[in-house]
């Protein structure tokens, strides 16, 4: 008498769900929208002009023209989640109470106050409370990330930007100095933010100074942004996150200085017109290359050294049949 066993294994299938579209909102959903925001431009008019025009012709900040697409495309990201809060609970009190205040915050910081930089951030604030106030606290929980991204987009005003930029300029200085030093017959020294130089014995006139465009703080604004973008794209662990977000500052430092430092030989062992202008510029921007592959690089370590729990994959379901034994006959 002989025994067989069949084993099938099936593998579970299942049918995709249907793609989402903004369209299911309906046309009263849009003409709500549309007058909530004309409603908000023209209330915010003078900063949202103010800022775009930064934008356009202060090279600082012209990453501020990307930074509303991303907030956009923040916000399509989770629109699955928002279209199905079909029955959005509105915040009547705190929402309300967020929204009035912010509003009335407005011309008091014109007159009284006159805090330039916390009008565009009372315009973030205002948005953020619209949400709260219609939409409610589940609405508010998928685009608080796209209403906060704005903050990036807002240009710092002049004398808080020199108070950041000033020791960024004097650290990549005195690190460019080091180094430079390290060169035979070279003797850098350093007075602030510029770099004296003695190069042969020869006094190299004038001196290499670490301007403003040279702070690094272009590229730390811009990669700080982005490495928010990255970070809360890339589903990871929060804190591979947090690890990741706090790393966006020093890479953007460190960068930096490399820029200052390879500045710093162009101008005394190659040719100083290699160190200004278009080139200059052009260094500056082969940083942000390089900060991609150290942020990469942080990103691919973590991964590949921890494992979260969370990250194994589970077994799929299995059946598994067994063919009933049935006596063979013997003739």
């Amino acid at each position: 008498m002989n025994q067989s066993q069949l084993t099938e294994t099936v593998q579970p299938t299942s049918e995709a769900a249907p793609e989402k579209s903004w369209l299911e909102l309906g046309a009263s959903a849009f003409i709500k929208i549309a007058i909530i925001s004309v409603l908000i431009w023209w209330i915010f008019r003078e900063e949202i002009n103010g800022i775009v025009r930064q934008w356009l012709t202060n090279p600082s900040w012209s990453h501020g023209l990307l930074i509303p697409l991303f907030s956009l495309y923040f916000l399509n990201q989770k629109k699955d989640d928002i279209l199905a809060v079909t029955e959005p609970r509105p915040s009547w009190f705190v929402g309300l109470f967020c929204l009035l205040f912010f509003l009335v915050l407005y011309p008091v910081n014109v007159v009284m106050l006159k805090f330039g930089y916390g009008k565009p951030l009372t315009m973030i604030a205002v948005i953020g409370s619209v949400v709260l106030f219609i939409g409610g606290w589940k609405m508010l929980k998928y685009t608080w990330l796209p209403i906060a991204y704005l903050f990036f987009a807002v240009p710092l005003p002049g004398r808080l930007y020199f108070q950041l930029t000033n020791p960024m300029r004097q650290l990549a200085a005195q690190v460019a100095t080091v180094v430079l030093n390290l060169v035979p017959q070279l003797e850098a020294t350093v007075h602030g933010s510029t770099i004296d130089v003695v190069y042969q014995s020869v006094r190299m006139e004038p001196g290499l100074d670490v301007a403003d465009a040279c702070s690094g703080m272009r590229l730390v604004m811009a990669f700080v942004a982005l490495g928010v973008a990255m970070a809360y794209l890339h589903w990871r662990p929060i804190w591979q996150r947090l690890v990741l977000l706090a790393s966006t500052l020093p890479i953007a430092i460190f960068c930096n200085i490399v820029r200052v430092t390879i500045t710093g030989f162009i101008y005394i062992l190659g040719n100083p017109k290699y160190a200004q202008g278009i080139y200059h510029d052009m260094l500056g921007m082969l940083m942000l290359p390089l900060a991609f592959v150290l942020y990469g690089g942080l990103a691919a370590l973590m991964e590949n050294l921890f494992i979260d729990e969370d990250d194994q994959i589970e077994e799929e379901d299995i059946i598994v049949r067994k063919a009933s034994d049935t006596p063979t006959q013997e003739e």
